[in-house]
């Protein structure tokens, strides 16, 4: 039996985290590890109190992304010691927005690995300084 990578491992256990989201539309996982220990995760979802998408149906924009949520990524950083992320390594299921980007960028995460295409033109701008890897599986080249 093969052992998985850590990215692979970190990878999957995005994919756990995603499932707690509420948003109908894409469900993202974050996870934020350091030196090979989870210091974070996060998941999309709306603010504290408000309704979700899965209870009112997604609020879309002009370009149809969903709103209402909270993004994974901005999830996992408030949820994590800000002193933890500098040199942090995010997984994620879904490649970054520019707004997630730069929530990355600005906290210190030195490399992010994702497994699904979610491309934007603005992520080489703001992530320029950022090791940023698409990890396609061996096991699964469709993911």
């Amino acid at each position: 039996m093969d052992r998985k990578s850590w990215d692979e491992y970190f990878l999957d256990i995005a994919e756990v985290v995603s499932s707690r989201s509420t948003c109908q539309r894409l469900r993202v996982g974050c996870v934020i590890v350091k030196d090979r220990h989870i210091i974070s995760t996060g998941y999309n979802g709306s603010i504290h109190g408000h309704d979700h998408c899965d209870e009112a149906g997604c609020l879309k924009d002009d370009n149809g992304r969903c709103i209402r949520c909270v993004h994974a990524e901005e999830n996992a950083v408030l949820h994590a010691e800000r002193d933890d992320l500098k040199g942090a390594t995010a997984y994620i299921t879904h490649e970054s927005c520019e707004k997630c980007s730069k929530t990355l960028a600005q906290s210190g995460i030195k490399r992010i690995v994702y497994r699904n295409s979610y491309p934007n033109k603005w992520n080489s701008y703001f992530l320029k300084d950022i090791d940023v890897v698409h990890f396609i599986s061996e096991n699964n080249p469709n993911l």
